[in-house]
């Protein structure tokens, strides 16, 4: 073999490259689903990604003999280092086709950021908690729902052979909708139903920009306290507002109101990466004309729940569990009707006992396993 050598990513023609890697690491594994470039420019391009706005990010490409083998991005982000700590430094998008590679490339990541003074490495972050989180460590015999990473079987020694330990593990839950919720489920449901002072409304598409924020309200209130999580921006708001909008439907989405106020919110997405699967990540020539015919014409499918939140003052007690369970319940109802027959529910972190628990109880199954590293460098 020849030399492999790691290049910084210095223009869109590189980036291209970048987001092509995946074509030749999973070339032999039927369950990839290549993502549309359109999506992922739109992730990696700093005039696009408010994440820009607050980290300093390199992204390195590994090759040899002029064909791209691995990549790797490294990034420094100021407001997780005003959260979790100084001289935190993370690293994302890895995917290597070797495991010489796979070295190669932490080692190059590790060495920018110990140049930046951090004295932390912690990843897959791709590049946040807010987006693609963790590496797959169980599951490899499924497709990967939208926005959420795959992996090799080998990527967990790799990382580990590169000093990097397990950090934490977050789930993805499956729902197969075939299944009726459970009996006991059914009765927590109609306690949170029976309650005169809370009720559930799907979101205003009229209002659509104010419902979005009161959203992601809830949502930076619910999620501050986990482990990872940085508070989304105004701008990261706004931008995945507009990211969300066309698919985003009131029948799958909803907000819980306590005494006519916002405190619980879940949002439902159709499973697009089911319906890109033979598109090789190119909308063009003909492409965007499938996708459009299969989204509007199709059935559901399949779905994913990327965001639900509760508010702090109700996530211990029952109240704030007969919410979600009956926001997921009465979404359910909506795309069963529509053809939808599986459903995904995550990430989870491996720790959070309440949503878990709430999950388990209406039927749900753990089916993927997705891992964060971390190291002292």
């Amino acid at each position: 073999m020849g030399e492999l050598t790691i290049r910084q990513i210095t223009d869109k023609d590189d980036l291209k490259q970048f987001v092509l890697v995946t074509e030749t690491v999973y070339k032999d594994d039927p369950n990839w689903i290549q993502p549309l470039m359109i999506e992922r420019m739109d992730v990696l391009l700093p005039e696009n990604n408010p994440y820009f706005k607050h980290a300093d990010v390199a992204l390195f490409l590994a090759e040899r003999d002029g064909k791209a083998t691995g990549r790797i991005s490294a990034q420094i982000d100021s407001l997780a280092q005003e959260k979790w700590g100084p001289n935190l430094g993370h690293f994302g998008f890895f995917e290597a086709a070797d495991q010489e590679t796979a070295g190669l490339l932490l080692e190059t990541a590790e060495k920018w950021l110990k140049e930046r003074g951090c004295v932390r490495m912690q990843g897959p972050w791709s590049f946040s908690a807010n987006m693609e989180t963790g590496t797959l460590v169980k599951g490899f015999d499924t497709p990967p729902c939208i926005l959420m990473p795959h992996g090799l079987p080998a990527y967990d020694s790799w990382i580990k052979e590169n000093g990097l330990e397990k950090a934490k593990d977050m789930f993805a839950y499956s729902l197969d909708l075939n299944i009726p919720l459970p009996d006991r489920a059914k009765r927590i449901v109609k306690m949170a139903q029976k309650n005169q002072r809370v009720t559930l409304r799907p979101i205003d598409m009229k209002k659509y920009d104010a419902e979005l924020k009161v959203i992601m309200d809830i949502f930076n209130e619910a999620w501050q306290d986990n482990w990872g999580y940085v508070q989304f921006t105004q701008e990261e708001v706004d931008h995945t507002a507009k990211s969300l909008k066309q698919i985003v439907k009131p029948y799958r989405t909803y907000i819980c109101e306590y005494d006519d106020v916002p405190v619980a919110f879940m949002v439902t997405i159709p499973d697009v990466n089911h319906k890109i699967r033979d598109l090789g990540g190119k909308l063009l020539p003909f492409g965007i004309f499938k996708l459009l015919w299969r989204m509007l014409n199709g059935r559901e499918d399949r779905c994913r729940v990327p965001l639900m939140g509760v508010r702090k003052k109700f996530q211990r007690g029952p109240l704030g569990a007969a919410m979600a369970m009956w926001m997921i319940d009465e979404s359910r109802k909506h795309v069963e009707k529509r053809g939808a027959y599986f459903g995904e529910l995550g990430w989870i972190l491996e720790d959070n006992d309440g949503m878990r628990s709430i999950l388990e109880e209406i039927g749900c199954v753990i089916y993927k396993t997705y891992r964060v590293y971390e190291k002292k460098i």
